[in-house]
């Protein structure tokens, strides 16, 4: 057994301490030691200990050992002005020959970081590193980041108090304070509220492996020259239950649409024959829904992204969530304000839309009290329902995406898409109504279908990964339902499938033999059926992308489909209009060609793509970037701004694209 103690001491003024830092470094010289030498250092309140070589142990309990270490030593209060700081170094070892070792102790004169200042320095994982900042008067908040030149080796970069011990070393690095694991940048915002002595230590620690920040498990060397800075940011800037067959009595209704709908071409007239009070309440429904929908969907989301947000503050792990950390304006509990704040314009253009329309109900409504012909008898038959419900879901859609970004993970990305589908949805459904009234579909079989879009979206989402076998089941359901839909749409809701028919398919073989290979007939709605076989391409198409590329972000994908579905009914149904001699109003052009450019910029800032949950944390923070708007704002802020103004501008255009009919009789306005 051998021990020695060696004493150190530093004489300095009490300001000095918190600019210069003390490290101990040793190196063990000897190739081979039967037992490890343990070295305990003792300062005034703090206790350090070590022992070298050092075992550091990773997944799996694999081992890693180092005989080079480093620690810089904490810094005890001080309350005298000046006096002599000594502390002791033990050094023990139960080993019975010799150890040869070196021991260091060195001064580290930049110790204290610098407003705005960079400067490099090495880490390895049994040489981590730590700095002190202090707050300047003035300054509220600042951004510490940390660069490194390379991927890897992974790193985590903590802030810490200023107390004793410093936790710095990749096996207890996460105990407390706020961290994150790195490649290439980490950033994290400090607010001086959360530090009653105004200053907190940065503290870089590299780990063993590389794994938890998306690399392999082998071990990488040590590659040099990291940079750190600390950017403040001056706190005082401005920061900115009615059922359609309650009514539906007309015993004769079903024989009567059958016989209509066998005309070669239809009339708006022919399709619009039932009561107009028994259609507006059965699209009112389609509000009441929704409205439903959006508080029991809405409750669960914002308690589960609350309890999210308290475990990030408490535990002061930034892995949770991802942000955008090189602009993330924290506000109260709330990590990146900002990012909340520019859901504001869904809601406020949500709410307007809903004023707009209700504006044009209460015209209509005081036109049909005065019996005017050319609302009773003129223009595309109105029904406010589907408007009223469009609004309400572009105001939930800025709340949920809201809530979603109080902690953006691949967990609950959901929120962030749900009314994306309903707002999809519900624009496929109002353009089909404009020239369908009678026959569009019911809102219970409606939200039915966008519930079960969702339920996929989920399994895609927790088992879509990789998964082969989910892809070949979704991609089969997507091309059945594509046909059956195409089916449906053609001969305009009036094919029957039902489970317990063992005939259908018969009867599917039969006519497509008697119709295209016996006597090869053109189809009858030529214009309805380049629509559709146009749509099934395109879901084809987008099918087989699926199935091959499998790519990751499935609920992303679900809603390109419908999306792609969406913009091809839309340009098919302007197509068209303009076909049957129609014209579009000086308002309606406006709001078109306003939403397609707004909607180009809007996708530009979309897929800067500051943040994906698809990587590992630290991965995901190789695509963080700097805020390009008001200091405040980043990419993504800007896609939510420009995003809720097209998607208002798209609601608008839906409501003014018709209004040239309003004068034109219903039976001379065509059906397509």
């Amino acid at each position: 057994h051998h021990r020695n103690t060696l004493q150190f001491n530093r004489d300095s003024h009490r300001k000095q301490l918190f600019y210069i830092g003390v490290r101990v470094s040793v190196e063990l010289l000897s190739e081979s030691a039967p037992s490890p030498v343990l070295f305990v250092v003792r300062q005034k309140q703090a206790v350090l200990s070590f022992q070298v070589p050092l075992i550091l142990r990773g997944l799996y309990q694999r081992k890693y050992q180092y005989t080079q270490l480093g620690r810089t030593l904490c810094q005890p209060p001080t309350k005298a002005v000046a006096e002599t700081q000594f502390f002791f170094v033990d050094v023990s070892t139960l080993s019975s020959a010799g150890v040869q070792y070196q021991l260091r102790v060195s001064r580290v004169d930049r110790f204290t970081l610098q407003t705005d200042k960079k400067f490099s320095f090495n880490a390895t994982p049994s040489q981590p590193q730590f700095f002190r900042y202090v707050f300047p008067e003035g300054v509220d908040t600042v951004i510490v980041k940390v660069n490194s030149q390379k991927n890897f080796p992974c790193s985590v970069m903590s802030i810490q108090d200023i107390q004793c011990p410093v936790y710095d070393l990749d096996n207890n690095v996460a105990f407390i304070g706020m961290y994150q694991t790195m490649t290439t940048t980490a950033a994290i915002t400090v607010q001086r509220k959360d530090f009653p002595s105004n200053s907190f230590y940065v503290v870089v620690v590299v780990k063993t492996e590389d794994e938890a920040c998306g690399g392999s498990l082998r071990f990488y060397p040590l590659l040099p020259e990291r940079s750190l800075e600390s950017v403040g940011r001056s706190r005082h800037e401005s920061l900115s239950s009615v059922e359609e067959d309650d009514y539906d009595t007309l015993a004769d209704i079903d024989s009567d649409k059958n016989i209509v709908r066998t005309k070669k071409f239809l009339c708006v007239s022919d399709l619009a024959r039932k009561d107009k009070r028994i259609l507006s309440k059965k699209y009112q429904i389609y509000f009441w829904n929704i409205a439903t929908i959006a508080v029991f969907y809405a409750l669960p989301v914002i308690q589960l992204v609350i309890t999210y947000q308290t475990v990030v503050n408490v535990t002061g792990n930034q892995d949770i969530c991802y942000y955008n950390f090189l602009c993330a304006h924290p506000l109260g509990a709330l990590s990146s304000f900002n990012n909340i704040l520019s859901n504001l314009g869904y809601v406020l253009l949500g709410l307007l839309f809903l004023l707009i329309v209700l504006q044009r109900d209460i015209l209509h409504n005081r036109a049909l009290e005065r019996n005017e012909n050319t609302a009773l008898e003129c223009g595309i038959p109105k029904h406010f329902g589907l408007y009223y419900a469009m609004g309400t879901a572009l105001m939930m859609e800025g709340l949920l995406s809201a809530c979603y970004h109080v902690c953006p993970n691949y967990t609950n990305f959901q929120f962030d898409t749900s009314f994306m589908y309903m707002i999809a949805g519900l624009c496929m459904l109002k353009l089909y109504q404009k020239r369908h009234p009678d026959i569009n579909a019911s809102a219970y079989s409606a939200y039915a279908c966008l519930a079960a879009v969702i339920f996929f979206s989920v399994l895609g989402v927790v088992f879509g990964k990789g998964n082969t076998a989910f892809w070949i089941i979704f991609s089969v359901i997507h091309i059945l339902a594509t046909l059956l839909l195409s089916t449906q749409l053609y001969y305009m809701g009036r094919v029957c499938v039902c489970v317990s028919d063992s005939g259908i398919l018969r009867r599917m073989l039969n006519v497509i033999y008697t119709d295209c290979i016996r006597q090869c007939s053109g189809p009858m709605y030529i214009d309805r059926m380049v629509l559709l076989v146009m749509g099934n391409i395109v879901n084809w198409s987008l099918a087989a992308y699926g199935l091959i590329k499998r790519p990751n972000d499935f609920a992303s994908y679900l809603l390109a489909i419908a999306i792609c579905n969406l913009l091809l009914y839309f340009a098919f149904y302007i197509i068209m209009k303009l076909r049957s001699g129609e014209r579009i109003q000086c308002l309606a052009l406006v709001c078109i060609l306003f939403t397609a450019v707004v909607w180009g910029f809007a996708l530009f800032f979309f897929f800067q793509g500051l943040s994906t949950w698809q990587k590992t944390p630290a991965e995901s923070r190789e695509h963080n970037r700097e805020c390009i708007l008001l200091s405040f704002f980043d990419d993504h802020d800007i896609w939510h701004f420009l995003s809720s103004i097209a998607m208002f501008g798209s609601f608008l255009v839906l409501l003014t694209m018709d209004d040239d009919l309003d004068t034109v009789q219903r039976d001379k306005i065509y059906v397509f």
